[in-house]
């Protein structure tokens, strides 16, 4: 009696204890029922301070991109959108939690009376009390198989009874499994979509560095556009000061009598000019400033966001200018790295899980159950009545309760065994035919999109290097034009002091010099961004930035 005891109450709780670590804590109570909080707080810009010197915000390329990954609102956009697919993983293990189930009920109910003899008659009228409770825990594992551990029974009370128990209090304990043998068998098929959410959560990763990639490249391209237009501005006041001197060299000829009033408008046009050029850059490089602001985040802030700008990167990149680029080594690290090529890679192994998926569908149903049942009656005896024909001799009433039901239960005297199959043999299922041409039709068109994707980062590689070897060769010839345009300039101004030239050719060399100061600035800047979009294009651009996406 003692070994069915102890094995019945081992029965009872294997399932409650199956997964311990589930168990609700005291702070799942907390959390769950807690006041739902709705108020969101966005921190302000970070470490914008700590970059501040002399009354500027003094930044060097690394430090504006630190500022950026921390403060920079579109790339948190991006970092927050992975925690959808997070949850949609811990959402895929909710198959797999186990439920408890607890119920009770009371009815009372009295019963009409049939006839009008009977109506008349107080005792003849039938009042009853019924209270059924069920306790249930069950779950689904990943091999597919689902078990069940319930402890129910009743309370009966009934007035005019005939039974032998009344109140009638009855236990029983159940144990059922359920596992299926063909279709949705094993654990592989069963955990299929854990699997397609963990992909679509490395697909989202890929997908987020992609965004990364291309909003690093963008916050760059605004670092090294301020430095253009600080540069071309230096190159609109030197044009300035050029015209000034020349203004005021040809001043003094004319109050020395040597120049005619007419020739000196040709000079103050000529400033007037290089006074618009240093006004317009002046607005671009404030437009552009704004730009980096806005990236940085100290916009956002009202102290920082007064604060002029100061740049230390070098528009010249040096070295790097003659740093040549194999086209073909640059291809395989795009391929191997580019995060859109392991996007679409990924994608081909979602595929493959859902072309078993459907593949599963296709198959019949059959399905192993069985369950093991303990019961117990006890209550209230009274041995005066007869089962079968509700009457007898009236004797003493043996009182009891719900331990005689669970010695009964527990003793196993009474139980009852069930095992059976269950076939389901769909003739046709067309549902699930198209299911299984969709998904291989899917995984198709993934590996064209695949081949499509490498065609396109190889073109997209090969157009890169060939601009970045364009650039640097343009700026090495507009450096050599620079150097004749001043060459030039020097000339013309010797000639002219000599008295064998006119002033229109000196103002002349002096605007080609300035366009061409201007066209070295801009192919140094060209060169930094093929570079970027080279380093973009290859996928290295977070690595060759410090930049670790965690």
């Amino acid at each position: 009696m003692l070994f069915r005891t102890f094995f019945a109450g081992i029965l009872l709780t294997a399932g409650a204890l199956a997964q311990t670590s589930s168990f609700p804590k005291p702070a799942y109570f907390r959390e769950t029922f807690q006041r739902t909080q709705t108020k969101v707080e966005l921190q302000d810009p970070v470490r914008l301070k700590d970059f501040v010197a002399g009354g500027k915000l003094e930044l060097s390329l690394k430090h504006f991109l630190e500022l950026v990954m921390a403060n920079n609102t579109d790339i948190q956009l991006q970092l927050i959108s992975l925690e959808i697919p997070k949850n949609n993983i811990l959402a895929a293990f909710g198959v797999w939690d186990p439920r408890a189930l607890a119920s009770f009920a009371t009815t009372r109910a009295t019963t009409v009376p049939t006839n009008a003899t009977t109506a008349q008659n107080a005792a003849s009228l039938t009042k009853a009390l019924t209270q059924p409770y069920n306790l249930q825990y069950s779950q689904t594992l990943p091999t597919g198989m689902s078990y069940t551990a319930s402890f129910s029974g009743s309370k009966t009370s009934q007035t005019n009874s005939y039974n032998n128990y009344n109140p009638a209090l009855t236990a029983n304990m159940r144990f059922s499994v359920t596992q299926p043998l063909i279709q949705n068998f094993g654990s592989y098929v069963n955990r299929i979509p854990l699997m397609t959410a963990q992909s679509n959560y490395r697909i989202s990763e890929y997908a987020l560095r992609q965004q990364l990639l291309i909003l690093v490249n963008t916050a760059e391209t605004a670092y090294w556009n301020v430095i253009s237009t600080r540069e071309n501005v230096r190159v609109a006041e030197s044009g300035q000061n050029n015209a000034a001197e020349f203004l005021k060299y040809m001043q003094k000829e004319l109050e020395l009598g040597a120049l005619s009033p007419l020739d000196i408008y040709n000079p103050e046009q000529s400033l007037a000019n290089a006074e618009l050029s240093v006004s317009q850059a002046k607005f671009a490089l404030a437009q552009a400033e704004d730009t980096l602001r806005h990236q940085v985040g100290a916009d956002l802030d009202p102290e920082i966001r007064k604060l002029p700008i100061s740049l230390t990167e070098s528009v010249d990149l040096g070295p790097g200018d003659s740093m040549p680029v194999d086209r073909e080594q640059a291809v395989a690290k795009a391929l191997a790295n580019h995060p859109a090529m392991k996007q679409a890679l990924q994608k081909l192994d979602v595929d493959d899980l859902g072309i078993h998926s459907a593949k599963n569908g296709l198959l019949p149903n059959l399905s192993f159950s069985l369950y093991y049942q303990s019961n117990g009656t006890g209550g209230m005896y009274n041995p005066g009545f007869s089962t079968i024909t509700g009457a007898g001799a009236v004797a003493t009433v043996i009182p009891g309760g719900i331990a005689d039901a669970l010695d009964q239960m527990f003793g196993f005297g009474y139980p009852a065994y069930y095992a059976g199959l269950t076939l389901n043999l769909p003739i046709r299922n067309r549902a699930a035919s198209a299911a299984m041409a969709t998904a291989t039709v899917q995984k198709r068109t993934d590996m064209l999109n695949l081949r499509n994707q490498e065609q396109g980062i190889r073109l997209n590689i090969l157009t890169g290097v060939t601009k970045l070897e364009g650039a640097k060769e343009q700026l090495k010839l507009a450096k050599t034009a620079m150097d004749f345009a001043q060459k030039n300039l020097d000339a013309e101004n010797t000639k002219f002091q000599l008295g064998t030239e006119i002033n229109q050719n000196v103002i002349n060399a002096q605007n080609v010099l300035v366009q061409a100061e201007s066209a070295v600035v801009t192919n140094q800047i060209g060169v930094r961004l093929n570079l970027l979009n080279l380093l973009t294009q290859t996928g290295e651009l977070l690595d060759e930035r410090g930049i670790v996406v965690r």
